[in-house]
């Protein structure tokens, strides 16, 4: 049995430590995993890879060896820290990995593809490895009744943390230029997880360790306490109910996760936009994340507010987003606009290749065929290929955005563009744009983006600039030009004033009205209960994302997203908690880690089946609905109690 601190000051101390280890590491799942070191791999580390995608597969595979070392070692050490009584020594082995691994990066440079996935391997490991003893700790750190604000709490200080070394990592990339921003970033985490894991080591206790016989092995004891639990899984049913429902529900919601920004992209927003809006859904979860701790806890006083705030919301945004579409005018709102069309000779939005009727080749050119596995890509791609200097590659279009799709090499050469006769201006310089297409390996997929002030009918023409000073000389390489879907504009400070009046007017309801029409219902929401909720939270935001159509209803739902995100999983983790042994929670644990990260495969592989058959992302979303419905059926069949029981016998037995 966990025990617990009688002085509360010392008992609050703890508690603080613990949720500050959120705080640290969070750093790494922001900076590291998702915003900076991608991008990092694809750009610089993998720039003699032949194309981007051959980068993204490296990458992924990357993660995915990670993922699988993890998933092998998490249940097995977790148990031997059971035994040993070494869950902070296992905390303290994998926090010293991943600071390390995380801190070499630093010395990845152009190229060094292979370096950048062994050590992002390490550092991985040292990240999910730490995370599976840092959640063995929950039940020892906080009292069953605390145990679920406890945990948003540590959700909360995580998207905090997070989100505030990505804001300051950001701004150092900006001012000190990609590459060497992107390496102090890396140095920057390592720095910040080392420092911020103080706390947990110093004011945090090592949990008692299991009653061994005399002669018996740490490891043998280990290997049979996880024989002995998967044989008698019958006597854990109700949590492996859970599991199972966690398994399918948390997967829609990291599917979600994982392709919000590139369904945001299909759709037509803008990639500002898009980064701004996962900034957002980083920030405003802090606050929701607290609340939903708030709900479970019987007999705390603002239980019925909270509940009809979080309620007031889920009814409110998709509201307000469609009302709001449909009412205030389309360049405040951004309504989505229908693509081009061809007019005359004028082509519309689309894609255009080396042979298709829409691209000319005028001059001496000739074509390169290079198949799919050196691309790394489904289909094969062709490059038309000059050197002569009155080539011309043209299209006549009506549009306004246009991309080049071309590739750099060891012989290639510089190009420049021309839009309606004239030398097309970077929009950074203002000075003519001279594409330099050496590079020291050969690399395909590159693009380059021609935006224009106005759309209309306009003609671009792409040639050799062999007569520029600072560029190389040699063929240049052109795949296809593609005519971009129109960009609608917005009034972002507008829609971003529209959802806090919306945030004002819910705490005026919450506090008046809605507080007092809910305090029957708030008192049955128990830990399982705000899952549900959260669960029917996003089962709306799947339907409205099926549908949504405008900028405005993007952000709204962005936001919506924020109310539950957080929640959902820190309970998720505090009612797993409740139904594990104490002196098991590192086996226990260890087990929930591999569930939490093999539930983003199932929900990817049906997105991308939904996309594959109807061509769009719109069909993929709403498939996810099937996986909350499923999930939350299956939670509702979950005898928590009956779970806590058998938790809290086992506990006993162990312990004596």
């Amino acid at each position: 049995m966990a025990t617990y601190p009688t002085d509360d000051h010392e008992y609050r101390r703890r508690i603080r430590a613990w949720t500050l280890y959120d705080w640290a590491n969070s750093a790494f799942a922001t900076t590291i995993l998702a915003a900076v070191l991608p991008i990092y791999y694809s750009q610089v580390a993998g720039a003699t890879l032949p194309s981007e995608a051959i980068a993204t597969s490296n990458w992924s595979l990357t993660l995915s060896i990670a993922l699988l070392i993890t998933a092998v070692l998490s249940p097995i050490l977790g148990t031997v820290s059971d035994v040993m009584r070494g869950k902070k020594r296992f905390l303290s082995i994998f926090v010293t990995v991943g600071v390390l691994g995380t801190a070499a990066l630093v010395f990845v440079g152009s190229g060094d593809w292979l370096l950048a996935s062994i050590i992002m391997i390490v550092a991985r490991i040292g990240f999910t490895g730490a995370n599976t003893f840092y959640d063995a700790l929950l039940p020892h750190v906080a009292r069953e009744d605390d145990r679920d604000a406890v945990s948003t709490r540590g959700y909360a200080m995580g998207y905090l943390g997070g989100g505030l070394l990505l804001a300051i990592n950001v701004v150092m990339i900006f001012q000190l230029g990609f590459e060497d921003g992107a390496r102090l970033s890396f140095l920057s985490v390592a720095v910040w997880w080392a420092v911020f894991s103080i706390p947990i080591f110093r004011r945090v206790p090592e949990p008692p360790a299991a009653v061994l016989s005399a002669g018996v092995l740490v490891v043998s004891a280990s290997f049979a306490r996880i024989r002995e639990t998967l044989r008698d899984i019958r006597r854990y049913r109700e949590l492996f109910k859970f599991l199972i429902a966690f398994l399918i529900y948390n997967d829609a919601i990291g599917t979600i996760i994982g392709v919000a920004a590139i369904y945001g992209a299909e759709l037509g927003f803008d990639s500002t936009e898009l980064i701004l809006a996962l900034l957002l859904v980083q920030f405003v979860g802090i606050p929701f994340s607290l609340i939903f701790g708030w709900l479970p806890g019987k007999g705390r006083a603002r239980r019925p507010f909270f509940l009809a705030f979080i309620l007031f919301n889920t009814l409110a945004l998709p509201v307000a987003g469609i009302v709001g579409a449909r009412l205030l005018p389309g360049d405040v709102a951004g309504v989505l606009l229908p693509p081009f069309e061809a007019v005359g000779e004028a082509v519309g939005t689309g894609v255009y290749s080396v042979g298709d009727d829409g691209l000319t080749l005028d001059g001496a050119w000739s074509q390169q065929f290079i198949p799919a596995e050196q691309l790394g890509m489904e289909s094969d791609a062709i490059y038309a290929l000059s050197d002569s200097a009155d080539a011309q590659l043209s299209l006549y279009f009506n549009g306004q955005n246009v991309t080049i799709v071309y590739a750099t090499g060891p012989d290639y050469g510089a190009w420049q563009v021309l839009v309606d006769g004239e030398l097309y201006q970077a929009k950074d310089t203002d000075e003519p744009l001279i594409m330099d297409a050496y590079s020291e390996a050969p690399r395909y997929g590159l693009a380059q983006t021609i935006s224009l002030d106005e759309p209309g009918i306009h003609s671009l023409m792409v040639m050799p600039a062999a007569s520029a000073e600072t560029a190389s000389s040699g063929p240049i390489a052109i795949a296809q030009l593609e005519v971009m879907a129109p960009v609608g504009s917005s009034s972002l400070p507008l829609i971003l004033g529209l959802i806090i009046v919306l945030q004002v007017v819910g705490i005026l309801f919450a506090w008046l009205i809605g507080q007092h029409l809910v305090a029957r219902l708030a008192s049955r929401m128990d830990t399982r209960n705000s899952i549900l909720l959260a669960l029917g939270v996003y089962s709306i935001i799947t339907i409205w994302g099926f549908v949504l159509h405008s900028t405005i209803e993007f952000w709204f739902l962005a936001w919506m997203v924020a109310t539950v995100q957080g929640g959902s999983q820190a309970l998720s983790r505090s009612l797993y908690a409740a139904m594990s042994p104490a002196s098991k929670s590192g086996e226990f644990f260890g087990l929930f880690g591999v569930m939490e990260k093999f539930s983003a495969f199932l929900g990817p592989l049906i997105f991308a089946l939904a996309v594959t058959l109807f061509g769009s992302s719109r069909p993929a979303i709403l498939a996810l609905l099937a996986f909350f419905i499923i999930g939350g059926y299956l939670l509702t069949r979950v005898d928590v109690a009956e779970g806590r029981r058998v938790a809290q016998q086992e506990d006993a037995a162990t312990q004596g």
